[in-house]
């Protein structure tokens, strides 16, 4: 044998585990489409109910499954105890797949983990493997918890301004919520910390980001972890079209009702609808959802409004019959597609960051409406360092009236204001685009760990 058959039998072989929810697993889909692209094999690790609900996926992406302990769905189990029987659980079984993937002629070389699995790395070092934790949130939110975590950042926060190195100064209202009130959701306070309890075992740290986007809280961080942006990662033919079969995720929660909204949309003037999705989790409260409802139709704009069928009963009764000269109500849409859109002049967000990144990447100011989680930070850096949309303030009940979510609205389509946010919406789009094109950020990041992967794979000279 040769030595160019030799490499390709030892084609570089990455195990790729997502947390298992949608905004996890689309990232780590579309690194693994990039590291494909580029001749590493690749291996979804999914759990058995997801690979059970599971779409096709991307024909270079082969899928196993390990166990999170709940086979069937794990239902209404809170997420401490699902944590701690995934850990027990995926432990065993994940590192059973690496054994049998070594036994079929497929050993693995690398194990591609998200950090709220932090047990993976260590399975990966027990196999000798390399370890590659992906954190799906921005630089910026994981350097807050980073800070936390190691005691730099104490909890319960001061009223005052909030510092953290590589950061603009923070109000209270702009950090995490879990972090603002870790006692509102305790176990996902311990699990966005615990992505760093053994980070320092990861050979590489990758971040869907891109350098541009934060320059100083990463040059921050990668002083003390070996933090690379690898973003952001939406599918090609949205950004650099250097792969051209890379159109969609690839795995969707809810069926989109595309021709009905694009089909809609090709009747609107340019810059004239305002598109408005919360995402597959966020759930409004009914108050907020009748102030959203009524602050769009005072809005006097077109308006295309993603309601998923949980949340139907929230709307104003026959408000969606009254509204149906101006705005079109769906359950779930292709929202790169509407993003994309040339009637599309505005997006009402809750801002998480899969959403953040994709407005970015296509250009959309933003009106942001955050609920929870990271958004509030998101929602920062979108109206004050990015500055490409407004953050809408709410009320001494946490509610965002119906004339502030009108006057937003026209602020960022009518008003002067608007006109600076639409320049720097399309400065990031290029920058974005630029980030993953050949020889932009992320892509060099992304191609010194191939070469990382590749030269430990090649034959000893003889």
């Amino acid at each position: 044998m040769d030595k160019r058959e030799e490499n390709i039998v030892h084609k570089p072989h990455c195990l790729v585990l997502p947390y298992p929810i949608q905004g996890h697993i689309n990232p780590m889909l579309q690194l693994s489409k990039r590291l494909s692209h580029r001749g590493i094999r690749i291996t979804l690790a999914a759990t058995k109910h997801l690979f059970k609900t599971k779409q096709q996926l991307s024909g270079s992406i082969s899928v196993e499954t390990i166990s999170d302990g709940y086979d069937e769905g794990k239902g209404d189990v809170d997420l401490e105890p699902y944590l701690a029987r995934f850990e027990q659980v995926g432990t065993q079984t994940l590192s059973e797949l690496l054994e049998k993937l070594g036994n079929s002629g497929r050993p693995v070389d690398c194990v591609i983990y998200d950090p709220f699995l932090p047990w993976a790395v260590v399975v990966a070092k027990k196999h000798g493997l390399v370890g590659a934790a992906f954190f799906t949130q921005s630089s910026s939110v994981n350097s807050i918890y980073y800070n936390v975590y190691k005691g730099q950042l104490k909890v319960p926060l001061p009223d005052k301004e909030i510092i953290v190195t590589g950061l603009p100064l923070l109000k209270i209202s702009d950090v995490p919520s879990f972090v603002r009130d870790q006692d509102s959701h305790p176990g996902s306070f311990e699990l966005v910390l615990n992505q760093f309890r053994n980070v320092e075992e990861a050979d590489f740290v990758f971040v869907n980001s891109f350098y541009e986007l934060e320059e100083e809280v990463i040059d921050y961080m990668a002083k003390f972890l070996p933090v690379k942006t690898i973003g952001p990662t939406i599918p090609s033919m949205y950004l650099d079209k250097r792969l051209p079969e890379d159109r969609e995720y690839g795995l969707s929660v809810y069926k989109p009702d595309t021709n009905t909204c694009m089909e809609w949309l090709n009747q609107r003037q340019p810059d004239s609808v305002v598109y408005v999705s919360f995402g597959s989790i966020a759930r409004l409260g009914e108050e907020q959802m009748e102030e959203l409802a009524w602050g769009l139709r005072l809005s006097k704009k077109h308006f295309l409004w993603v309601v998923r069928s949980s949340e139907e009963s929230k709307l104003p009764k026959d408000f969606a019959k009254e509204s149906s000269e101006t705005g079109l109500i769906v359950s779930w849409c292709p929202q790169l597609d509407v993003l994309a859109h040339e009637a599309v002049g505005c997006f009402v967000t809750h801002c998480g960051w899969n959403s953040t990144l994709e407005a970015l990447s296509l250009g959309v100011p933003m009106v942001a409406v955050p609920q929870w989680t990271d958004q509030s930070t998101n929602s920062k850096f979108v109206m004050d360092v990015w500055k490409m949309g407004i953050r809408a303030k709410t009320d001494d009940n946490g509610i965002v009236s119906r004339e502030t979510i009108a006057s937003c609205i026209r602020d960022v389509m009518e008003r002067e204001r608007g006109e600076e946010i639409k320049k720097n919406a399309v400065k990031w789009k290029e920058q974005a685009r630029k980030a993953v094109d050949e020889g932009g950020s992320s892509d060099k990041n992304i191609e010194e760990f191939v070469s990382s992967l590749t030269s430990n794979r090649l034959p000893n000279p003889s």
